[in-house]
């Protein structure tokens, strides 16, 4: 699925030879770095780095990774990725069986105030709080974030920030192939993805890497408006390639509104969206005093109890 090879070729593609002091002109044919100047600048024979990029040569050694890193000016995620590679033939990783002990479930019920889920490697949801499930709007055990976004939603739909989310989501399954070569499910998911998203191709083809573990997430909620959410990843300790995201709203905030407004909604809401949809929208355009008053009185809305 991912290779040293094809890493090192995008890597060298994007260098500019006036970074590093090569001079240019016209006649220059060749985006980025020849081999020749990677192999000079950081210290190895042309022969070795020609076979690294035909995957031919094995085992390269922590010396050269670190030269390779610093020519092809990679950051912290990328160089991580690149010794990743380079161990692949020695050590493959075994991919996650995706068992969820009972503990974890409860620990998703016990957040009640923000959308909480657990997902693993492949970007498949496991397993949601109440308002994870409500922000989404449908049963998330089953649910793939990649396919989600690449293939059934568009610019205009959950997704408020969606181009930037399909960079993370190329980013995150392109460590998740270099950390779990032999799944047959990531590949799966990666061959449909190529297949039915033209953007998902092109950025696939670019061998960017990105882990994010914290940072904005924004969702178009379809009842409650825009929700401008903070996302944190935590690792889940003795599950390989799971990990638990929390969803929070900064206090005083619309969104912190919102969320609460959603809260407060049932599954059998969307059944009927415009008389949700205009009850949410009283609340949320009202002032602070008529909004907790539309709170306290949305329990005896039929529609939305």
């Amino acid at each position: 699925m991912d290779d040293l090879a094809s890493f090192l070729r995008t890597r060298r593609a994007r260098i500019h030879p006036s970074s590093v002091g090569i001079p240019t002109d016209s006649r220059r044919r060749v985006e980025g770095l020849r081999r020749e100047e990677v192999a000079h600048l950081s210290g190895v024979s042309v022969d070795y780095y020609v076979r690294l990029e035909q995957g031919r040569a094995t085992q390269p050694s922590e010396q050269i990774l670190d030269a390779l890193a610093r020519v092809l000016d990679l950051d912290e995620t990328e160089r991580e990725h690149l010794y990743r590679l380079a161990r692949q033939r020695r050590r493959r990783a075994k991919a996650p069986s995706g068992r969820l002990r009972p503990e974890l479930l409860r620990v998703l019920d016990l957040v009640a105030e923000a959308p909480a889920l657990i997902m693993n490697h492949r970007l498949d949801i496991l397993a949601g709080n109440r308002l994870a499930k409500l922000l989404y709007g449908r049963d998330l055990p089953g649910l793939n974030t990649a396919r989600h976004i690449f293939l059934e939603e568009t610019e205009r739909g959950l997704y408020a920030d969606w181009e930037t989310c399909t960079l993370d989501v190329v980013g995150h399954l392109r460590l998740a192939a270099g950390k779990y070569p032999d799944d047959p499910g990531l590949a799966s998911l990666i061959g449909e993805l190529a297949i039915g998203s033209k953007r998902f191709r092109q950025l696939w083809a670019r061998a960017d890497v990105r882990a994010r573990t914290h940072g904005r997430k924004a969702y178009r909620h379809p009842l409650v408006g825009l929700l401008e959410l903070h996302q944190e990843n935590f690792a889940l300790p003795g599950e390989a390639g799971m990990e638990l995201l929390v969803l929070s709203a900064a206090p005083d905030t619309p969104t912190e509104d919102g969320l609460r407004l959603l809260g407060t909604l049932t599954d059998t809401g969307s059944e009927h969206p415009e008389r949700a949809r205009a009850i949410a929208s009283g609340v949320l355009l009202g002032n602070s005093a008529d909004h907790e008053r539309g709170t306290e009185h949305l329990g005896d809305h039929p529609d939305l109890s």
